[in-house]
């Protein structure tokens, strides 16, 4: 049950401490077995306590209803729980033409005669806190929500700087780094010849990516080794020699290898790698140049000029 406003607890507390300690019940001639716990040795009540699983008595209801260390009634219905308690008790424990039984049950109809008249606005207030609680689950959800947000937002800006700081570093290691010699561009330019089909395109992507201008996927390529920059030459050495390792391993248990038909002038490096049609016999597909650059159509064409610097 929902508790009850501080303001609105303290009038109906005020009510019943009146009812129950300064007029009807505890002032009554009958009030006296009810006052102070039950003295079971001192009666030899041996079994009551097999009988009454919870005492209760007015003298201990009366002290929570005073503390104010965090152990009393949250709220008005406990009070009533307990008051009457003690009545059942009495009656439980104690026979029906027993005078206890007698005086509990009297007391119990004056106390809920009562309680009926405070009801009206116990169940008033309980209803006006319970939209109170909603309001307040829903303003702490929203703030949770809040929270969480702003939580994945510092996050991202965490992560968006450890993104921007290890591209300032790897620009930093490019910029840093040895310029890519003559030679090591003539061997990347044959070595690009060796990819696979799905490596070379790859390898194109890579030169896209530094060079906007660079058509990957046009029908005649025309790569251009010494307009490349340094980032994307070592970016292409790098990832060549990987595909070749794993391409090698590949390879190893079948025979089976690429040519390259590599003609070199004073000034440029052609390769020209055709796309042959695979269903030919096994004497053919040795003689035949490496299938490296395959697009959707088994028999189109493209055609590659890798240009070196002056040997």
């Amino acid at each position: 049950m929902a508790f009850l406003l501080p303001e609105t607890f303290l009038f109906l507390v005020k009510n019943l401490i009146d009812f129950l300690f300064n007029h009807q019940i505890t002032r009554h001639k009958w009030a006296l077995p009810f006052m102070e716990p039950v003295d079971v040795e001192g009666l030899g009540l041996h079994d009551y306590y097999e009988v009454i699983e919870k005492p209760m008595d007015f003298r201990t209801i009366k002290n929570r209803m005073e503390a104010k260390d965090g152990t009393g009634y949250r709220n008005v219905r406990e009070i009533y729980a307990d008051v009457r308690l003690v009545f059942k008790n009495a009656m439980k424990y104690n026979d029906e033409r027993d005078d206890v039984h007698v005086m509990a049950r009297t007391l119990l109809e004056k106390f809920e005669e009562k309680w009926l008249q405070l009801l009206p606005k116990v169940a008033e207030e309980e209803k006006s806190r319970e939209k109170e609680q909603t309001a307040t689950q829903v303003a702490t959800k929203l703030a949770e929500q809040a929270s969480y947000a702003n939580m994945a937002q510092c996050l991202s800006n965490e992560l968006h700087g450890v993104d921007m700081q290890l591209e300032r570093i790897r620009k930093m290691v490019v910029h840093n780094s040895r310029k890519i010699s003559t030679e090591e561009k003539k061997k990347l330019g044959t070595a690009l010849t060796q990819l696979s089909h799905q490596d070379l395109i790859r390898a194109l992507e890579i030169v896209a990516e530094h060079n906007l201008s660079f058509q990957a996927t046009a029908q005649e390529v025309n790569l251009d080794m010494d307009t490349q920059s340094d980032v994307t030459l070592w970016r292409l050495k790098v990832f060549v020699q990987d595909a070749l390792k794993v391409s090698g391993r590949n390879s190893r248990g079948t025979g089976m290898g690429c040519n390259s038909n590599i003609n070199n002038d004073d000034t440029k490096a052609k390769i020209n790698i055709n796309n042959k049609n695979r269903n030919t016999t096994a004497s053919k597909r040795k003689g035949e140049r490496c299938d490296a650059v395959t697009k959707a159509s088994a028999k189109r064409t493209k055609k590659i000029s890798l240009n070196s610097l002056n040997s």
